[in-house]
């Protein structure tokens, strides 16, 4: 079975010309991670909990 990858760009990337973000996209048990600037150029996945992780230190350090 073929799983449906539903991408969407991070709410930051308005503006502009809008395509200078990465695309994330949640799979069943991993994240797909893509550069949305080119993204024939493939994915990285990773597992949720590290993607969760992640996204947890990049807030902290941005506040």
């Amino acid at each position: 079975m073929t799983e449906t990858v539903s991408w969407r760009k991070s709410s930051y990337s308005g503006g502009g010309d809008g395509n200078t973000c990465v695309e994330i996209a949640t799979l069943r048990t991993r994240v797909a991670i893509r550069d949305s600037k080119d993204p024939s150029k493939g994915m990285l996945t990773v597992q949720v909990g590290s993607f969760t992780a992640l996204v947890q230190s990049l807030k902290t350090v941005s506040t």
